[in-house]
């Protein structure tokens, strides 16, 4: 097993290196690069040029560059031009600034944001607490939630509980996360009818006075529309993984053995069944953690007027903000395949007799 995790944390450079060479490949050939986003914005505000000059803020100084390539730059000295492009990096050839980044970002150093007077690590850290409420919260709840509901809805298979619970789980991943989550609010965030919980952010104005035990409520009253709304398909998902699953097992030999030797039903069943259909629900972990964490919560959070990674993602990837950009793929990238191999720690932990090594021999 220790070469098998071995190979796997190997495997897990030439995986990065390969998603950062294609996302770098891509932005060469995308228009509208971080020098045009600067110079755009010098034509729609006349100062912007004056701050430049005067080196006022430091990440947009390091955004203007070009030369007849930028048509917005036709008017800009080409001494001037050059000389910004050099401190933007654009001057050097793209393989070389690649390495570059590369070796800076193995040195966990991401440098710092183009278009905000911050470092892409505290950028990242900042937005950090909006990302791991819903996407921890989320993971739980559907977890929590789905697993009993599938267990109950396998060994009650066929029945009315079955079915209208069916109906139920087919509707809620009918229903796409953001119609739920303005629904959700327009229901009792105030919008028509009750105003139960507040429309935005994660605390309180008053936070900061409250008692350890209020701060503790203010918070989840803050999470409970965005959290629910996030989990609503995930919930849907598991919930049926679960039963597909524990129902493969029930229909298994070794389970009609274990009932003909007298074994309670109880017994039988998270004894026996619940070891073995659960690894395909755990293999599923990963996967959903990391798509509530990211991909799924940027609806939610300009919905719910959350500042977290979701947003900073589509605003980065809109200035083309590529410190940002590459840091925050790079880290993320590297986190998810760390997942994948803990993902194989716990199959072996719950089900020892999976030997991932004498497979591949």
């Amino acid at each position: 097993m220790t070469a098998y995790i071995l190979r796997r944390i190997l495997l897990v450079i030439p995986t990065l290196f390969g998603i950062m060479v294609i996302n770098f490949t891509l932005t060469q050939f995308v228009p509208g690069g971080p020098i045009e986003q600067i110079i755009a914005r010098m034509e729609g505000s006349g100062d912007v040029f004056q701050t430049i000059a005067g080196g006022g803020d430091a990440g947009i100084s390091q955004g203007i560059g070009g030369d007849e390539r930028y048509l917005g730059a036709r008017g800009l000295p080409p001494e001037f031009i050059a000389q910004l492009e050099k401190q933007f990096g654009f001057d050097r050839p793209p393989v070389e600034r690649f390495l570059s980044m590369m070796w800076d970002y193995i040195r966990f150093d991401f440098g710092q944001s183009y278009f905000r007077s911050i470092s892409v690590v505290e950028l990242v850290l900042e937005k950090m607490p909006v990302s791991i409420t819903l996407g921890l919260w989320s993971t739980l709840l559907a977890y929590l939630i789905s697993i009993p509901l599938g267990i109950r809805k396998a060994v009650r298979d066929g029945s009315a509980f079955d079915a209208w619970t069916s109906g139920a789980i087919i509707v809620g991943y009918a229903i796409p996360g953001f119609l739920f989550a303005i629904l959700l609010l327009v229901l009792f965030a105030g919008g028509s009818y009750v105003q139960w919980f507040p429309l935005r952010g994660l605390t309180s104005d008053n936070w900061n006075d409250l008692s350890l035990g209020g701060k503790i409520l203010d918070y989840f009253w803050h999470i409970t529309l965005p959290v629910v709304a996030s989990t609503i398909s995930s919930f849907a998902t598991l919930t049926l993984l679960t039963k597909n699953s524990f129902l493969d097992e029930i229909r298994k030999q070794y389970v009609i053995t274990a009932r003909a030797k007298g074994l309670s039903e109880r017994r039988v069943l998270y004894g026996h069944v619940f070891r073995n259909a659960m690894l395909i629900v755990i293999a599923g972990f990963p996967g959903l953690f990391l798509s509530v964490f990211f991909s799924g919560s940027l609806i939610i959070e300009t919905i719910f007027s959350l500042d977290g990674l979701g947003r900073l993602g589509f605003e980065a990837a809109v200035a083309r903000d590529y410190p940002v950009i590459f840091g925050t793929l790079f880290f993320f990238g590297l986190v998810g395949l760390l997942i994948g191999i803990l993902s194989d720690l716990v199959y072996v932990w719950i089900d020892p007799r999976i030997d991932f090594a004498s497979r591949e021999t």
